[in-house]
């Protein structure tokens, strides 16, 4: 966040395996899987945000420290590490189905640019879009400010793909350059769009700084129908909000409203101190800043508060599902999950994750629909069988030493009309080599 203003490798995918050691402790292989109530999901189940996954959020920041670690210490605005943060981000998109297009600008005399990423569909002249500013100050990582919101918004993108949403209104995100400048890389963007642009446009949301340390819960107070579906989100899960006034007007939603697009976004705070009765509504400490590593050399990883992240994050995607006014494609059948993560051993034995069928007649379809969802540091070491309950073993797929994407997120046709419907399949799942893990998120049968 700009408030002076106005007043790689496979080894450095470790790093984001650490960020995933917390979480995968705990971790249980329980099997809890149930079928679908019916074959296509209620309208109210339709609109439903997923959960965001705090590891994948948190995995972007670890590649945003990397990145900004392998360049000098930051990712500012016509260095090095901002423009690994573009194609970081970038190459996930693309992989991911959306059109993407990278716009140049110039300032202070260095070559900046913004990232912008279509999802194909809904309706051209209704254009929703989120976004964050990538960039950070010279003097650090920016981690907080604002890799929290970069990696958040990113997040959401990739959740609509995963869930391939169909809006009704066109899903548009962005990532903005040199905000630490003065907005400039937002501004740029704004302008460069004719006026006929501009009106098709009915909200953008901005995510600047929202996993502070030491945080509030922030609310922008400009467009009404923005601000009550954040108000009422944050409400649903007890936490109560402020309207966001430290940074006013000082970040990139800025741009949009000056030109009459509908803004509202979400805050953490920065170097402004919490008080006693801001301790009392949130918990933290009073008389602390929000950020005390605030456009310093500490804002790092170690400082993010990994709660306000999580629930920043889901309320991110709440918003994109929900103004967007979106539903997902039912399946075409009946549907059993198992959502229990189950962690990966790095270059151990392999696990499982087991889904229930009962209750069906014959056997199983030539067109079974199994979807996976893995999160993984480094996927070509990973070998992915589906085990049908007689123990007939099903390859998805094999391990590959030039297969250096991260995660397997996809659904896999098998012909398994020689198995038994009923009874307990499971998602076989190996890590074959060493220096990179994961966990099983999901797995889905379709019938």
């Amino acid at each position: 966040m700009n408030l002076s203003a106005y007043r790689v490798s496979r080894r450095t995918a470790t790093a984001t395996a650490l960020v995933l050691a917390g979480l995968l402790a705990t971790a249980a292989p329980a099997a809890t899987a149930a079928p679908s109530a019916a074959a296509a999901p209620s309208a109210a189940a339709a609109a439903a945000a997923p959960d965001i996954p705090i590891a994948n959020v948190k995995a972007h920041l670890a590649q945003l420290q990397s990145i900004a670690t392998a360049n000098g210490g930051n990712r500012a605005h016509g260095r090095a590490g901002y423009k690994a943060s573009i194609d970081y981000v970038k190459a996930k998109l693309d992989a991911a189905g959306f059109t993407t297009t990278v716009q140049q600008f110039t300032s202070s005399g260095a070559t900046g640019y913004n990232l912008v990423a279509d999802w194909p569909g809904g309706d051209a002249n209704q254009v929703l879009m989120a976004g964050a500013h990538l960039d950070s100050v010279s003097s650090g990582a920016g981690i907080n400010d604002n890799g929290s919101g970069s990696a958040a918004v990113l997040e959401t993108a990739l959740a609509v793909s995963r869930a391939q949403l169909k809006p009704a209104k066109h899903l548009r995100f962005g990532w903005w350059g040199a905000e630490e400048l003065g907005l400039v890389g937002s501004k740029y963007y704004v302008n460069s769009l004719p006026s006929t642009e501009r009106a098709k446009f009915s909200g953008y949301l901005n995510f600047d700084m929202i996993g502070s340390p030491n945080p509030g819960y922030f609310v922008y107070d400009d467009d009404p129908a923005i601000e009550k579906t954040f108000k009422d989100y944050f409400a649903g899960l007890g936490v109560a909000t402020e309207i966001e006034t430290e940074g006013d007007g000082r970040s990139d939603h800025a741009s949009f409203k000056n030109v009459g697009i509908p803004v509202g976004g979400l805050f953490t705070g920065a170097s402004r101190t919490k008080t006693s009765a801001q301790v009392q509504k949130w918990g933290g400490t009073a008389g602390q800043a929000f950020d005390r590593c605030y456009h310093s050399s500490c804002d790092t990883t170690a400082n993010i508060n990994d709660t306000a992240l999580d629930r920043n994050s889901d309320a991110v995607a709440h918003a994109v599902w929900t103004l967007s006014a979106g539903t997902t494609e039912p399946p075409a059948g009946d549907t059993y999950e198992n959502t229990a993560d189950v962690a990966i051993p790095d270059n151990g034995t392999a696990v499982t994750s087991t889904v229930n069928v009962s209750g069906r007649t014959g056997n199983a379809p030539a067109t079974l629909k199994a979807g996976v969802d893995i999160v993984h540091t480094w996927r070509g070491d990973v070998v992915v069988d589906l085990v049908a309950p007689d123990g007939t073993a099903y390859r998805l797929k094999n391990s590959s030493s030039n297969d250096s994407a991260d995660n397997v997120q996809t659904t896999y046709t098998v012909d398994a009309s020689s198995e038994a419907a009923n009874g307990a399949w499971q998602l076989r799942v190996q890590d074959i080599a060493a220096q990179d893990t994961g966990y099983i998120n999901a797995f889905r049968l379709t019938f």
